[in-house]
């Protein structure tokens, strides 16, 4: 399968065009968990507008009183012409999709698709919180495989985890984070057949969360899942959630593999009537026509990724920091600054910034914060000026 890079379109980029002023007037999670005097670069928001395709969809909606039920394929459809076009990968289905309300919620329906009450769902730690809650919540049992020090899956520790979990031949799942969060490791093509394989060997059905795959820069190719050898029997979700900045318009995908269609099939007819048919549309129109914006996204967000670099090198170099290969977020090992298990809590505290405290993220987490950086330079660069402002303060206590 071979990668058909994008284009830089010449749209000016999204990440320069609100000002603080601006952002501040939105009432989304991000800009009211904190008192105003806090600057949020946590969680998984963006600081832009929306793409214009998406916004003539909505504002048309609205204008023709089209706020039903969602019905019919044009998301699928959608998404399977940006996954040929995106990433050579013809083998996106339409008849094997269904429409979810998001892509957590679908994980859990896959999940209990493929696995019981108390069944052991495998997890690549540190890992997006809601892994843990959700899993725990429906009754299933987290297991960790801890990333490798590079970040990337220990393919040893995967079989010994993948070992352990079936040897009383229970069923399992290992629910994937591909591109990664919090590292930004996009998983490589031999990395997912091998684990493709393992799944295989040891009866391990794996569910993908691929949300953050539109959010790949440079040269590196994301590799979907259900495109591998041996992929034939995963389940996968996507969502123009992440790329398009959507997460309160609520729709995603799920996805079945040739060999999991059936799977797929038994999932109940009502989880379908959760998605936003407004939402639905406005996805449909990201992945149809948004991609020149989401070009210029990719543009700025790699030029936010050297600029944090340069600042935490200048500002802040007791910070470990390997700039991943996609998502918009910045995994920050804080703990050569002294700052405690939870180096977030002190930024808070001490600098009025807030970011992911790393302890959620499972094993590996202490001492980390995850950064959101698809913001403005301006605002980045004030992010880190608070940042280096709390160790000074916390040094003096």
């Amino acid at each position: 399968m071979t990668r058909i890079p994008h284009e830089t379109s010449g749209d000016p980029n999204p990440l320069h065009a609100l000002t603080l002023d601006h952002l501040r007037r939105r009432t989304s999670m991000k800009w009211r968990t904190y008192p105003e005097d806090v600057l949020p670069v946590w969680v998984a928001e963006m600081d832009v507008p929306l793409a214009g395709p998406i916004v003539r969809a909505v504002t048309g909606a609205m204008e023709c009183g089209d706020t039903g039920y969602p019905v019919g394929s044009a998301y699928a459809e959608a998404l399977a012409a940006f996954a040929d076009e995106r990433w050579a990968w013809g083998g996106l289905a339409v008849e094997r999709t269904a429409i979810v309300p998001d892509v957590m919620l679908g994980v859990v329906e896959m999940l209990k698709l493929v696995t019981g009450y108390g069944d052991p769902v495998v997890v690549n730690s540190p890992v997006y919180p809601p892994f843990h809650d959700f899993v725990r919540h429906m009754d299933r049992r987290v297991v960790e495989a801890p990333l490798g020090a590079d970040a990337r899956i220990d393919l040893d520790v995967l079989e010994d985890t993948f070992r352990r979990v079936t040897a009383d031949r229970e069923r399992a799942a290992y629910l994937l984070c591909s591109p990664h969060n919090p590292t930004g490791t996009v998983h490589r093509a031999d990395e997912l057949s091998a684990v493709a394989a393992l799944a295989e060997r040891y009866g391990v059905r794996v569910v993908a969360d691929e949300i953050h795959a539109p959010l790949v820069v440079g040269d590196t190719r994301f590799v979907p899942y259900l495109s591998v050898p041996g992929g034939e029997r995963g389940l996968s979700l996507m969502s123009a959630s992440k790329a398009w900045n959507l997460a309160g318009l609520k729709a995603a995908l799920a996805i079945a593999g040739p060999a999991a269609a059936e799977d797929l099939a038994r999932m109940p007819e009502e989880v379908g009537h959760g998605p936003s048919h407004v939402g639905v549309l406005a996805h449909t129109a990201a992945l149809r026509d948004g991609t020149a914006w989401l070009d210029a996204l990719l543009a700025g967000l790699d030029a936010n990724r050297r600029l944090l670099a340069d600042l935490l090198a200048e500002h802040l170099p007791a910070i470990r920091y390997r700039p991943g290969e996609a998502t918009y977020l910045a995994w920050l090992d804080c703990r050569a600054l002294g700052l405690g298990d939870d180096p977030a809590e002190a930024f808070l505290r001490h600098g009025r910034v807030a970011l992911n405290s790393g302890l959620p993220f499972g094993s590996g987490g202490t001492g980390h914060a995850r950064l959101n950086l698809a913001t403005s330079p301006e605002v980045l660069k004030e992010a880190v000026r608070r940042m280096a402002v709390a160790v000074e303060r916390q040094a003096r206590r």
